[in-house]
């Protein structure tokens, strides 16, 4: 396409695209959005160098070598704005606008989507599962299973964002900042004559961070009881076991027969840890049985997003240049959900002055002041126009910011921590029922009478343009 923009002079007209997703993954009442900051790392180092210019050359496309040397050049020069990390988002609402010579456009659309798509779906996971353990510490644990490296260390970091308390891997710590926990293997245990071996001896080298997978043989009659020897003698010496980790088996029934035993040997303190394909679900089902579980390793169904392994997202041309004027763009579908919202479009979080709760999301085309004024809003469902509310005595708090202005970057990537913040102040604004995991109400997303028109009226005129 760049090639063919190029060939036919329209490689410098201005365009306009919304990042966006059409359907919530999970059945969950919102996403969280991540994803924006290996964008900008993306976006601040992109360009073609010679071996890149090289491969290109020797392609069946036989490109012109004005074509090359265009890409030589080549360097985002447009303006990005976007939601922050951490921030809820939903359907059919934009993430991200991209509004730049279409020769750019078109390039960075398969980086930009999967960078959020991946990252927002594993920190709407994430999101999920810290619903379910409330205050209990969650790990990721997905590294082994995760689809390659970068998978791994990205994944980390959108789990942490959405309220994870550490992660496994060590480089992802080191790169992020993520606090990094972790127990030894079962390797461990099977490289030793004996389990008690194998534990006092993990336990010299490392006294100040003792968590012992006891299931390798059996829970209950070695592991548990080979772990308490060791808690007692750490005591002895001043120092303490932190936990056990239970691997295996039925994890409730487990973990309440051995925080008995902990507790009549004394070692009320020792935390007890559980791994073994872990997802919300299960967490759920667990904590419903009575489990005694302080810690939660979550792997595969995490990294993996076991349940949906994709997002979703997309990203559509909205507008377009003509005459030196930005001009609205429609993609019309036999699909109804899949007709685009045209225009260069705003999004605003209507939050009630009252309440301090989210009425719903307001996206209004650029320029419009209503919600920016205060005034009275109508809020419809864009599918269902029947269901509608008025909203008044509100602040409206514009969501996309931004990233990019002429190709130079105007935001400052905030730390990992100010992230996670802003993602708990995120979840203060909805209702409970908005956040719930099973059933979850819908968020209204309204558009404004005016972008609501336009849209009507684009789908008519090219309705009527049919044979």
């Amino acid at each position: 396409m760049m090639y063919a923009h190029w060939y036919n002079g329209t490689h410098n007209c201005k365009t306009v695209f919304d990042a966006y997703f059409r359907k919530l993954p999970f059945g969950n009442g919102f996403a969280v959005f991540a994803g924006l900051e290996r964008i900008v790392n993306y976006l601040n180092e992109l360009k073609f160098d010679e071996a890149a210019i090289q491969y290109l050359a020797g392609q069946e496309e036989r490109y012109d070598p004005r074509f090359l040397e265009e890409l030589r050049n080549f360097r985002f020069t447009g303006n990005l704005y976007s939601m922050e990390e951490g921030t809820l988002a939903f359907p059919n609402e934009p993430l991200i606008r991209v509004e730049a010579r279409v020769f750019e456009a078109q390039l960075i659309e398969t980086a930009m989507l999967n960078f959020m798509n991946y990252q927002t779906l594993l920190a709407t996971k994430a999101a999920r599962i810290k619903q379910v353990a409330g205050d209990d510490q969650l790990l990721e644990f997905g590294t082994r299973r995760a689809q390659e490296a970068d998978a791994a260390l990205w994944g980390a970091r959108a789990a942490y964002i959405a309220g994870f308390d550490g992660t496994s891997n060590v480089l992802a710590g080191m790169r992020f900042g993520i606090p990094t926990k972790g127990t030894h293997a079962h390797a461990w245990v099977q490289s030793h004559e004996s389990e008690e071996e194998a534990f006092e001896r993990f336990a010299a080298a490392l006294p100040g961070q003792v968590i012992l997978l006891v299931d390798t043989y059996d829970t209950l009659k070695s592991g548990v009881p080979n772990a308490i020897k060791v808690g007692l003698k750490l005591k002895e010496q001043g120092k303490k076991l932190l936990g056990i980790r239970l691997d295996s088996g039925d994890l409730a029934y487990l973990s309440i027969r051995a925080r008995q035993m902990l507790d009549e040997a004394g070692l009320n303190e020792v935390k007890i840890t559980a791994s073994n394909d872990l997802d919300e679900n299960t967490i759920f089902n667990l904590k419903a049985q009575g489990a005694k579980i302080d810690v939660w390793g979550v792997g595969t169904q995490l990294i993996t997003a076991g349940d949906q392994p994709s997002l979703g997202g997309i990203y559509k041309l909205v507008a377009r240049e003509v005459d030196g004027e930005y001009v609205p763009a429609i993609k019309i579908s036999g699909n109804p959900e899949k007709i685009t919202t045209p225009g260069i479009k705003e999004v605003y979080r209507i939050v009630n002055r009252t309440t301090g709760k989210a009425e719903g999301d307001y996206i209004a085309l650029q320029g419009e002041e209503d919600a920016v004024q205060g005034q009275s809003l109508k809020l419809f469902n864009p599918t269902h126009t029947f269901i509608r509310k008025t909203v008044a005595n509100y602040d409206a708090y514009p969501i996309l910011k931004p990233i990019y202005i002429e190709g130079k970057q105007v935001y400052s990537l905030p730390g990992l921590e100010q992230i996670r913040q802003h993602h708990k102040e995120q979840l203060k604004l909805f209702w409970p029922e908005y956040l719930r995991k099973l059933n979850p109400e819908l968020y209204p997303v309204s558009l404004s009478q005016k972008l609501w028109n336009m849209k009507m009226e684009l789908i008519d005129k090219h309705l009527g343009q049919r044979p």
